[in-house]
């Protein structure tokens, strides 16, 4: 495959993902957090609250609210990113009035509410799950489904601060303003409406950042063999990995050695294993999880120099 195909393939690969993790997204908001009245954070969260409190399509405010941001971030997120965002927006903002007019309603025309009465916290957590893991699928392709996640990008860019980190500040100011709306009812219903928002940002936030570490989690091999430079080769070729080559010395047996070692993505462990396997049986491998590694090949370093 040459380069203009593999780039023209990776864009495609990013842009369905996108538009899986929304059709996710669309699912987890219409069928099981707005029938229960349930607040999010995010714009999604904001136009909800602004449709509970007064009947505007949430869609439209949805629209309404990241334009203004996308023309705020554009110069910051880059014109690339930027196109994948305005994208996401719009498709969101498609899936969202297809599936409000999709769902089952009451003879009241208030969505039905699927688990039925009373089960307003399963279904939140239901609907958190298939949002948190939309929101990873989306920012792990290189897009981002606009409003508060162009906020976190931002601030991802240039400061060490996890995703999720980012839109827990941001979704605790939204789920707040629940407690000044008063057509969410008395003081003690607006507090409930904040409790289940806290636990809606809790759980999507969460499910957000393990899937996001999951995917980047790396580890460290340390590799003792007799045939280190058959197995260096293999994973500098096969592999396509760097490979350090420690001189050590055994206590026990007095000898000089050669020591591999190796960091790699966590998902290429079996392969990694398989490999060494191959060439010799009575390795002796130490594996370890490290917290994070940064540089090329792995995460870019986003702290500030000074």
């Amino acid at each position: 495959m040459s380069i203009d195909h593999r780039i023209i393939w990776n864009e495609f690969k990013d842009y369905f993902f996108i538009t899986l993790g929304l059709v996710l997204y669309t699912i987890g908001f219409t069928v099981f957090l707005l029938p229960y009245k349930i607040v999010t954070g995010g714009v999604t969260g904001v136009s909800a609250i602004i449709f509970y409190a007064t009947g505007f399509p949430i869609e439209n405010s949805y629209l309404f609210i990241n334009v203004a941001l996308l023309i705020v971030a554009l110069k910051i997120l880059g014109f690339k990113f930027m196109m994948k965002t305005i994208y996401a927006i719009f498709a969101l903002y498609l899936f969202l009035m297809l599936g409000q007019s999709l769902m089952p309603s009451t003879p009241e025309g208030l969505p039905i509410k699927i688990l039925g009465e009373g089960q307003a916290f399963m279904s939140l957590i239901i609907g958190c799950g298939f949002t948190g893991t939309s929101l990873a699928i989306v920012f792990l392709n290189n897009g981002s489904t606009g409003g508060t996640d162009i906020i976190a990008a931002c601030v991802n860019k240039y400061y060490n601060f996890s995703l999720g980190q980012v839109l827990i500040i941001v979704d605790l100011c939204i789920i707040g303003s629940c407690l000044f709306i008063p057509e969410f009812g008395d003081g003690i219903q607006r507090a409930h409406k904040v409790v289940f928002g806290l636990c809606t940002m809790a759980v999507e936030n969460f499910i957000l950042d393990y899937i996001m570490n999951a995917r980047r989690e790396s580890v460290q091999f340390l590799i003792f063999s007799q045939k280190w430079q058959e197995i260096a080769y293999a994973i500098g070729t096969q592999m396509e990995h760097g490979v350090t080559i420690l001189d050590a010395h055994g206590w026990y047996t007095g000898q000089d050695r050669k020591v591999l070692c190796i960091l790699a993505k966590k998902r290429e462990s079996v392969a990694m294993f398989r490999l060494i396997k191959m060439i010799d049986p009575n390795a002796f491998v130490s594996q370890s999880s490290v917290i994070g590694v940064y540089g090329e090949g792995f995460e870019e370093i986003t702290v500030k120099k000074g």
